[in-house]
């Protein structure tokens, strides 16, 4: 966030003298001649006061050292101001050591979805709360959220039905992620995904008929996550379009889906006992960088000795050597579709009908495919 400096930030001794302890709405919009309304959106939704007025307002507050009350202004309105996400943590340890290199290259799937929802969040007046956990799973922090908040957006599968069931009684839910959960009775909340199934289908089409490419092998975790289940059954279609001899599983899962478990499935598919694929087709990006890394140790060329795709679209797909073939998916865009989908329900759209929206991917060929050095194709899905 940028901060400006003002040459009055505090109010001088005299002025002192006839501030009290604890100003409220009413002494700065006295002090700068507005109505309470006024400020209240100017803290609110600042976008739709004048700049003018908005300055004169946050010169005022500055001057009598308000600070706007969140408990306060949830009594008086029955809100807090604040959305909400709930997401496990995938940070990534072997990701977030190449920051030093680039500011952007350890941005990952939910870091995008949060940024997504915060710059939403902030053109709406409300703060984000972001509740991510590992250890004990999201579900120990959902009812600490939902008591915060005034509607949140979580990851599918990630919080018990049962808890989402009581919580979107009272407040505005938006699922995020996977398909829509037809079969819990979660159909009735708004719902965004990707097209997870066309996406890997086009990509490994690609492999198939524009490389020729037939020993494939594909790494995921379709058991955990409904993106990736959705993604490896687009696999499985393009690989029998393809009259490839396919079973009805991943050739490997693995647990985490880090850049480390992408090397170990290198160790694992190129084992000297077995065959060795021609494309190494990962469910996300942070698997593949991994295995880029583990194959040049191997002393195996990419693409010329093995090809290696992932999904996501994550920045650091684009800095690794070579650039990643991937799926970008519109993370940004999804986190704030969430926050609009929110704003919604909240300004009065609660008893309108779900919304489902199924956001387009691309396809993105690289030089890790075989497409050529510096060369970058785009194809759009759908």
């Amino acid at each position: 966030m940028r901060l400006q400096s003002y040459a009055r930030a505090y109010p001088s001794p005299r002025e002192s003298l006839f501030v009290s302890s604890a100003p409220t709405v009413y002494d700065v919009a006295a002090r700068s001649g507005v109505s309470i309304a006024t400020v209240s959106r100017v803290y609110r939704n600042p976008d739709s006061v004048r700049a003018e007025t908005r300055e004169r307002v946050l010169t005022a507050a500055r001057a009598l050292g308000y600070v706007p009350s969140g408990n306060a202004r949830g009594l008086a309105s029955r809100s807090t101001g604040i959305l909400g996400l709930c997401f496990p943590d995938y940070s990534d340890p072997d990701t977030e050591a190449t920051e030093a290199e680039d500011e952007d290259a350890a941005m990952l799937y939910s870091d995008q979805i949060i940024r997504g929802m915060e710059r939403a969040a902030r053109r709406h007046g409300y703060a984000l709360l972001i509740a991510a956990s590992l250890k004990g799973g999201p579900e120990s922090l959902v009812a600490k959220v939902a008591g915060r908040v005034d509607g949140f957006a979580a990851l599918a599968r990630t919080v018990p039905t049962e808890d989402l069931e009581v919580i979107s009684r009272r407040q505005p839910v938006v699922m995020l992620a996977g398909p829509r959960e037809g079969t819990d009775h979660l159909d009735h909340l708004d719902h965004i995904e990707v097209a997870n199934f066309d996406g890997q289908k086009e990509l490994t089409r690609h492999l198939i008929e524009d490389h020729g490419l037939r020993r494939l092998a594909y790494i995921g975790s379709a058991e955990e996550s409904p993106d990736v289940e959705a993604r490896f059954r687009g696999y499985l279609e393009a690989c029998r379009d393809g009259r490839l001899n396919v079973g009805p599983e991943p050739d490997l899962r693995v647990r985490m889906m880090r850049q480390a478990d992408g090397a170990r499935a290198v160790d694992a598919l190129c084992a000297p006992d077995r065959e060795r694929p021609e494309a190494l087709v990962f469910a996300n990006d942070q698997m593949a960088v991994g295995a880029l890394h583990a194959l040049e140790k191997r002393g195996l060329r990419v693409p010329e000795d093995m090809a290696v795709t992932g999904f996501d679209g994550i920045p650091l797909s684009r800095l690794v050597r070579p650039a990643l073939t991937t799926v970008h998916q519109p993370m940004l865009r999804m986190g704030e579709e969430a926050v609009e989908l929110l704003v919604k329900r909240l300004s009065g759209a609660r008893d309108t009908e779900p919304v489902s929206l199924m956001l387009p991917v691309t396809v993105v060929r690289r030089d890790s495919c075989g497409c050529g050095k510096g060369e970058v194709a785009h194809t759009d899905i759908p």
